[in-house]
């Protein structure tokens, strides 16, 4: 697929691995709008983006994924800048974690609403525009969403419903000849829970390596579609 004048909508792009698909998709000159709560860290994500001279553009959009008129909103202002929305990748998403007795309600809905709801929002408003251009929807899942774990009730609840929406919305919609895919990526190094990214993240997945990741199935043949992808560090650390 030719990619390059193409437009990508991306949330949660201000940073993280949002931020790095966001960059490995203006390499290939594809225009991008990243979504984030606040239109500063929007702008200056953007910024740093164009200033990087690939040749594509990238918008800043303020939108929250659990506000449905939210995303439309933001659809609506990029098919306004770029005139379509060839990519949407759901990527916006937040972690609490303990025990399910210790677990808040707040945060327990703050995890469901932004992962699991946010993504099914994510779709809702950028279908039609997908169903026009024949396009391609991408969530970010994790292992989180086929291996459970102590203390991630909520988390795993929220990803392992990604991973099933995803794989149910791909059945749904591929007479449309839109793609769906989700990526389920294990360690990344990213700013996740309160995590600086520093050389002990080293062995960790990048946040390059998903960018590259999305360029791949972004590039593969019409006629074939890896469905669910899973991706994990080559090397973990010894317990």
């Amino acid at each position: 697929m030719k990619l390059e004048g193409k437009t990508a909508l991306i949330t949660g792009g201000t940073k993280g691995i949002g931020f790095g698909v966001a960059e490995s998709l203006m390499a290939q000159g594809i225009n991008v709008g990243i979504t984030g709560r606040n239109q500063v860290d929007c702008d200056k994500a953007a910024k740093k983006l164009n200033d990087a001279g690939y040749g594509a553009r990238a918008i800043g959009l303020k939108a929250d994924v659990r506000n449905f008129e939210s995303q439309e909103a933001a659809v609506k202002r990029l098919l306004e800048a770029f005139g379509s929305i060839d990519f949407v990748i759901a990527n916006a998403g937040l972690g609490h974690f303990g025990s399910v007795e210790e677990i808040s309600l707040d945060q327990w809905n703050q995890v469901i609403d932004t992962n699991l709801t946010g993504v099914f929002y994510t779709l809702k408003a950028s279908v039609e525009a997908l169903k026009k251009s024949k396009g391609y929807y991408i969530t970010i899942s994790s292992l989180a969403g086929t291996n459970f774990f102590a203390g991630g009730s909520a988390y795993n609840a929220s990803k392992f419903g990604v991973t099933g929406f995803t794989q149910a919305a791909m059945l749904d919609l591929r007479k449309h000849e839109i793609k769906v895919s989700t990526i389920m990526p294990g360690s990344v190094a990213t700013h996740f829970n309160g995590n600086e990214p520093d050389e002990s993240d080293a062995w960790k997945i990048q946040i390059e390596d998903i960018g590259e990741l999305v360029v791949d199935l972004l590039k593969m043949h019409p006629r074939t579609l890896p469905s669910k992808i899973e991706v994990r560090p080559t090397v973990p650390p010894s317990k």
